[in-house]
């Protein structure tokens, strides 16, 4: 995978080297990446999979990511049902996926005309680009820009040197900051984030939740 943002992201948003290297902060946005993946149950970028799922008997078989592009959908396969591919034409098959437009829901594939996918266990091969990508004029699209933000600010929270506590916990403590006193150094905290919260930073969490895949979605 590659990370949701760049090293140049970062030093146009002013984070100078004194802050980090090219390399450290590199190192952070992938890893910021990967949490997000994690959290989010989705990918933000064009990935080749093959993905096999079962066919229940119905018209729509729903997907675990957003197709971008499809290379074939295959059914069947084995000594009872010989295996065929599906032709993906707009006249037989309809596909819900990405670029993500407004009305996105779930990502799926549907035949037209009575047609369903035979019951089966992982019989059916779906092969192609998948990705939560939005639109930005191409045929793959781009990462939303809210997940590259969201990156940008769990890869800087991770900068601070491990072994550099006082910063890393500053670091922690400064999204829950509501009231500093320069003067005695004094300072409050809101509550700690509830046991719910995805990262702890309340505009990463927003966004992360905005974005999370449904449970069971695309279950084979």
């Amino acid at each position: 995978m590659t990370a949701y943002a760049t090293v140049a992201d970062l030093r146009a948003e002013g984070v100078g080297e004194d802050v980090a290297s090219d390399v450290r902060l590199g190192f952070a946005l992938e890893e910021a990446s990967r949490t997000i993946d994690r959290l989010t149950g989705w990918f933000f970028e064009p990935r080749p999979e093959t993905i096999r799922l079962s066919g229940r008997n119905t018209p729509t078989i729903e997907l675990p990511f957003p197709p971008i592009e499809l290379t074939h959908v295959r059914v069947g396969g084995g000594f009872w049902m010989p295996a065929y591919d599906i032709p993906l034409v707009p006249e037989l098959v309809w596909i819900v996926g990405a670029p993500i437009r407004a009305d996105f829901d779930v990502p799926r594939i549907t035949l037209r005309f009575g047609y369903a996918f035979p019951w089966g266990q992982g019989n059916v091969e779906v092969v192609g680009t998948f990705g939560y990508t939005e639109p930005d004029g191409t045929a793959l699209g781009r990462t939303p820009l809210a997940i590259r933000r969201a990156t940008m600010i769990l890869a800087l929270r991770s900068v601070p040197a491990v072994g550099n506590t006082e910063a890393r916990e500053d670091t922690w403590r400064r999204p829950r900051l509501i009231e500093e006193r320069t003067r005695d150094q004094s300072y409050r905290l809101a509550p700690p984030p509830v046991a719910t919260s995805l990262t702890g930073e309340p505009e990463v969490d927003e966004i992360l939740t905005r974005y999370r895949r449904p449970l069971g979605l695309g279950a084979a």
